[in-house]
């Protein structure tokens, strides 16, 4: 969702319409999930925080002077129920034992979120040092973190940082760059621990420790980490955070979330023993239709079965998260093939003929040429279609590779960065283009080892990447593909220009390739289905939503386009293959 989409839903939901207050709710639960189990390191008071921080959202939405600042004014609200809870901790008597400090109230060791983060999002190497890593930190870089964390992922603005804390934009990088500097101690802290063998003088010194991370401690290892040679070694090669955590998905919603905390939400004294059913029908005052939206967001199974596609991740990281796919839609087309976007009028029709005359000889009819083989239709660089114009219906291709019981996101960051799909079904490439961390030349993704067919079957999202922007008119063009200030991102001369939600077709099995060198850019890769590659791409556009309909390149035939930077080979070095590949 854009800010105009936004501002447009907050603004209904000021007006009292709930469906838009309870799109508002689902969408950015996660958001606040993750903000405060991160802020809280996991405490058991997470589930009551966000309870809360929703509860008065909602209650104070209509206050809201600004619609377009509803979110940091919502992670605003959820940042001063961090620290209130963490104030009536430390104040509140334990059990006659004398006052109760943050510190000798642990994190609940079912709920720890840097154990979540790890699990969840199948984090290794440097990004799992990252998140262990936040253990080290004092209570208030840990909040910071849990918004500079979300910055970076993308889910949250730099300015929305600033207003959430409210600072202005240079306080808070001042803020945000003294927050990194303890994180990279952390993580060199967290290496040290994990080294095998561990230096005998940091063994010596850790004698009196009792295992649980803490700012003493946290200053004790990094002075001798300073002064050791033999620790020396211990923090070179470290990736800067923001580029391991870019892109970065949401912790989903535990399962247990719903039980614990929809009850408060909902409102009504009985609600607290009611089962999720009982809550969708009777929610105790709260509308209905808000109940049912919120209760279906945190009920539903962090991994999903999907059929079609089976991802097999090397090198980046699987996120087992709930597939943020379009809505499914009921097919509005028939499944029969018909023909691509290159083909600007339909196909001719046999027209009856009358019988021969038996004084003339016919001619014989010259045989047809034979319909051009797979592989041998590949994209090149191609205009963009008018806006308006509405895409035609998407052939229907074989949706039956019950491979896998899970759906999977594979979220690629890095260089070398693979992941494996294999298969019968549609997938997802979504394009984030990120030239304020690196502008210039992009090497494209590569396409190995294919076994089958793949087809390149339709672009959505509701832009190309090299769109304009609405509303950054000025100084020059502003796209998803850079800007005069950032500078840009630049194809290879005849490459096909990305749209940014790209979808394929996988019969048998594929490996894409992450070739990042100069330029900055991940992909995101998840299964779809042809109703959601057919939802996305029949959007119209309009006032905030999207800058364009889809288009349809699949033609349902073997002449329908494959990927460019396609090849059956293996070869050594994956960004060596050639942009026109022969894959018959």
């Amino acid at each position: 969702m854009d800010d105009r989409q936004r501002r447009s839903r907050v603004t209904a939901a000021q007006a009292g319409d709930q469906q838009a207050l309870g799109d508002l709710i689902s969408e950015h639960l996660p958001l606040i999930y993750n903000v405060v189990g991160r802020a809280l390191a996991g405490h058991a008071d997470v589930d009551d925080v966000v309870q809360e921080t929703m509860l008065r959202a909602v209650h104070g939405i209509e206050g809201l002077r600004d619609p377009g600042s509803f979110r940091s004014w919502l992670v605003a609200i959820a940042m001063r129920q961090v620290r209130d809870r963490a104030r009536a901790r430390a104040t509140a008597p334990a059990r006659g034992t004398g006052p109760l400090t943050a510190e000798r109230e642990p994190a609940d060791p079912g709920s720890d979120f840097v154990d979540l983060t790890v699990l969840r999002l199948g984090l290794d190497g440097q990004r799992k040092e990252v998140a262990q890593a936040t253990r080290w930190l004092d209570a208030d870089d840990r909040e910071l973190l849990a918004l500079w964390w979300q910055e970076v992922a993308g889910e949250l603005t730099r300015r929305e940082l600033a207003e959430t804390q409210g600072l202005t934009r240079q306080h808070a990088a001042v803020r945000v760059q003294r927050m990194k500097a303890q994180l990279e101690t952390a993580r060199g802290v967290v290496r040290a621990l994990d080294a095998d063998p561990r230096c005998r003088g940091l063994a010596g010194l850790l004698l009196g420790w009792d295992g649980r991370p803490g700012s003493v401690w946290r200053k004790r290892i990094a002075r001798h980490l300073r002064d050791c040679s033999a620790c020396g070694g211990s923090r070179p090669g470290l990736v800067p955070a923001e580029r391991l955590l870019a892109g970065l998905a949401l912790v989903p919603l535990p399962a247990g979330f719903a039980l614990h905390a929809l009850p408060g939400l909902l409102g009504g004294g009985g609600a607290a023993a009611m089962s999720p059913v009982a809550l969708a029908t009777d929610p105790g005052g709260w509308p209905a239709q808000l109940a049912r939206t919120v209760l279906d967001l945190i009920t539903k199974p962090a991994v999903a079965a999907t059929a079609g596609v089976t991802l097999v991740a090397g090198g980046a990281y699987v996120v087992r998260d709930q597939d943020r796919q379009p809505p499914q839609a009921a097919p509005t087309t028939t499944a029969t093939p018909t023909s691509g976007p290159r083909s600007e009028s339909p196909a001719p029709t046999p027209s009856r003929t009358a019988a021969p005359s038996p004084t003339v000889s016919p001619s014989p009819s010259p045989r047809p040429a034979p319909p051009p083989g797979y592989g041998s239709t590949v994209d090149t660089a191609d205009p963009a279609p008018d806006p308006l114009r509405a895409p035609g219906p998407l052939p229907r291709r074989p949706e039956n590779g019950f491979r896998s019981s899970a759906g999977a996101k594979a979220v690629m960051v890095h260089n070398g960065d693979t992941v494996t799909l294999s298969g019968s079904g549609y997938f997802l490439v979504r394009w984030q283009i990120m030239p304020g961390q690196r502008s210039g030349a992009l090497t494209m993704p590569t396409w190995t080892g294919l076994r089958g067919k793949l087809f390149h079957a339709a672009s959505g999202g509701g832009k190309r990447m090299d769109d304009e922007q609405p509303g950054q008119e000025g100084d020059g063009p502003h796209t998803a593909m850079g800007s005069p200030a950032t500078g840009f991102a630049v194809l290879p001369a005849g490459a096909q220009q990305m749209w940014q939600n790209e979808y394929f077709h996988v019969d048998g099995s594929v490996t894409l390739h992450q070739n990042e060198s100069q330029a900055d850019y991940n992909l995101i890769v998840m299964p779809a289905t042809w109703e959601s590659v057919t939802q996305d791409i029949q959007q119209a556009p309009g006032p905030g939503g999207p800058l364009r309909h889809g288009l349809v390149r699949d033609t349902g035939t073997d002449t329908a386009p494959v990927p460019q930077y396609l090849t059956r080979a293996k070869p050594p070095n994956p960004g060596d293959v050639p942009q026109h590949s022969e894959v018959d």
